[in-house]
């Protein structure tokens, strides 16, 4: 059985370390180098699993994460998703439109569908691969609501009916909470919540339609054995501050965000991830540009020892096995400044 790591000890161990530690999303490389697709991944537990441990025996990353996908909790609720063979499903169409139906929208159980197919991936992942802090993922509130109300018409109706968007805003955390608890119950040490759309929002919209309901469910989730990581890769700096009210004891950042900017706001013991574009670098960039973009980035963040080196999402399909080697050969030139 595995034992429980003390995740606060980890988050200091990390702060403390003189070496950079890198937490990339590369979970779908990590399906193609298992020879399989990502729609086998997202629809197996085993071979979820599998693309998780063979970024764990080739990579030296500091955890092991799994596959961004967003739709698979809309789909819990009953929305249509499109599948396609090597990209993560989209979400189509609406599934609540109004008071009425939004009353009749049944919260599903945290085992509905493919969410026990990801539960079983954590699983697996906790109790086969001890030696790193296992991260499950979920998708965020207002994220989730925006998907099953259409992201347009969410953005207008929390201006002309609060009141409606909250009511389901309630049923996405409540779900949320339920969902994230199967996990740390399957043995995950944390959870990465990836709140993308909370990033259009303004700080006062985010506070009030976002944070608020994040920080509920950290202050239910997050203890000395499992760390909560908020990720928001439309935030450009408007809504840090938001996301830090949260309580998480981590934040990812994308691409769109000035980095050592944001480093500045962010209190030494929370931690930082990001930010290399997961296209523009890991995907369309040479090895040499890798290398390069990476230790330029080790050195703009070297006074900030909080610094985890990172993906800014999800790193996707298609990226050469030659630029993630050089990513990783960038880490030899770098040491975190004392």
């Amino acid at each position: 059985m595995r034992i429980k790591r003390n995740m606060n000890d980890w988050v200091s161990y990390i702060i403390n370390s003189e070496r950079r530690s890198v937490i990339p999303l590369m979970t779908q490389p990590g399906i193609e180098l298992t020879g399989k697709r990502v729609i086998d991944a997202i629809n197996s537990g085993i071979v979820h699993y599998q693309a998780i441990k063979t970024i764990y025996d080739n990579y030296p990353t500091g955890a092991s994460t799994m596959i961004m996908d967003l739709s698979v909790e809309a789909e819990a609720f009953g929305s249509e998703v499109n599948f396609f063979e090597n990209e993560v499903p989209v979400v189509t169409g609406r599934l609540v439109f109004n008071n009425e139906t939004i009353e009749k929208l049944k919260i599903p159980p945290p085992t509905k569908g493919r969410l026990q197919r990801f539960i079983t991936a954590t699983h697996l992942a906790a109790i086969n691969l001890p030696d790193r802090p296992v991260f499950a993922g979920c998708i965020g509130p207002f994220s989730l609501a925006g998907r099953l109300f259409g992201m347009t018409e969410i953005m207008t109706s929390i201006c002309t009916e609060p009141d409606i968007i909250k009511q389901l805003l309630r049923k996405c955390t409540d779900f949320l909470l339920e969902y994230i608890t199967a996990f740390k119950d399957a043995g995950s040490e944390g959870i990465l919540m990836a709140e993308p759309a909370a990033g259009l929002l303004d700080s006062d919209m985010c506070n009030t339609f976002s944070s608020a309901y994040v920080r509920e469910i950290v202050e239910k989730v997050q203890d000395e054995n499992f760390l909560f990581i908020l990720h928001n890769c439309g935030n450009t700096g408007h809504v840090t501050q938001s996301m830090l009210d949260t309580g998480a004891r981590a934040i990812h950042l994308g691409n769109k965000i000035n980095i050592t900017e944001a480093l500045k706001e962010i209190p030494s013991d929370i931690l930082v991830l990001g930010n290399l574009d997961p296209v523009g670098v890991f995907k369309s960039s040479t090895p040499e540009e890798v290398e390069s973009v990476s230790i330029e980035l080790m050195e703009l963040t070297e006074d900030y020892k909080n610094f985890i080196l990172s993906s800014g999402c999800d790193i996707p399909s298609g990226v050469p096995l030659e630029n993630i080697d050089a990513f990783f050969r960038a880490l030899k030139y770098q040491f975190i400044a004392a």
